[in-house]
């Protein structure tokens, strides 16, 4: 058995898995943005597990950012506070187990090769739509980290014209594509240009409903948000001529979010020549992550199953 931690920039889902992957049981609870903190509130959790299941064998941990192999996170995705941090080192000191930790859109990518949609495949990316927009990429069946473990950083790709002035990451994936980030943070920005005591919504699912009640703020918003999407979709399948791109997060169990992107998908391809004239022939398709929300925390797991089968 294993604990699994996937960590969000919101929530952090966490369960008890077996060795091929299936989930046992799982909860949730928001993340806790001090690191000490945070870090204690694991402990907590794999300790209670240890009191119902007593072959804890290792613990799994999937979180977004640069991860260095030693578990040294140089980034953390939406989560300031743990640059820097190691969070391996202090979760193995507490609890006395191995843990392995890997980037979260590797550790879906991961996830899909092992028992979800993209098994017998050597070649294909994943896509995890969430606070931010993180990329796996699998390049003849291993994962591809580049020279810094900075491969697959999607979300910071630029997509627009480019501000005379401030952050220039504004016209970044993450800020026009990302779940959160993008579609929720743009939809708010927008409403708050109206009227100024409007409250924020940071569920993507209502600004979906919002829109099928007939608002034109929703309409247009997530007009955009589909637009910017699919054109950073065809950036990287024109970059790297995958087998399949496949689309994780919680969105992606979504059949609103799933159709509307394939029509914008479908709409933009007919009108770029080179990749029309091509789309039956080399351009992959995008489809949903089998795995979708669990896909983090299964991925987390099989590293760690894989490193003590080597250990061993």
């Amino acid at each position: 058995m294993y604990v699994g931690f996937d960590i969000g920039g919101t929530n952090v889902k966490y369960g008890v898995l077996d060795e091929t992957g299936t989930i046992l049981e799982k909860k949730s609870m928001p993340t806790n943005y001090d690191f000490s903190t945070f870090v204690s509130e694991l402990h907590e959790i794999v300790e209670g597990f240890k009191q119902t299941y007593s072959t804890i064998k290792g613990i799994g941990i999937s979180a977004p950012g640069i991860i260095q192999k030693d578990g040294f996170m140089l980034t953390a995705g939406a989560i300031k506070p743990f640059y820097g941090m190691n969070m391996k080192v202090e979760l193995e000191r507490l609890t006395g187990l191995p843990v392995s930790i890997e980037n979260d859109a590797n550790a879906a990518a991961i996830a899909e090769r092992w028992i979800g949609n993209a098994k017998g495949m050597d070649n294909y990316l994943c896509i995890v739509l969430g606070t931010g927009i993180g990329g796996g990429i699998i390049i003849n069946g291993e994962v591809f980290r580049g020279s810094h473990g900075m491969a697959g950083e999607f979300g910071w790709c630029l997509i627009d014209e480019i501000p005379v002035t401030g952050d220039i990451e504004e016209v970044s994936l993450n800020k026009k594509a990302a779940t959160v980030g993008g579609l929720c943070y743009q939809y708010n920005l927008a409403q708050k240009k109206r009227n100024s005591a409007s409250e924020d919504v940071w569920d993507a699912r209502e600004i979906i409903k919002r829109e099928a009640s007939g608002e034109a703020l929703a309409t247009e918003i997530l007009s955009r948000f589909f637009t910017d999407l699919s054109v950073g979709l065809l950036n990287l399948i024109s970059c790297f001529d995958p087998e399949v791109v496949l689309i994780g997060g919680g969105i992606s169990s979504n059949e609103t979010f799933n159709k509307r992107l394939q029509e914008r998908l479908f709409e933009l391809i007919q009108r770029h020549e080179s990749i029309n004239y091509l789309k039956e022939q080399t351009i992959a398709k995008v489809r949903p992550a089998k795995l979708q929300n669990d896909a983090g925390m299964i991925g987390a797991v099989y590293q760690i199953h894989q490193q003590l089968l080597k250990e061993n």
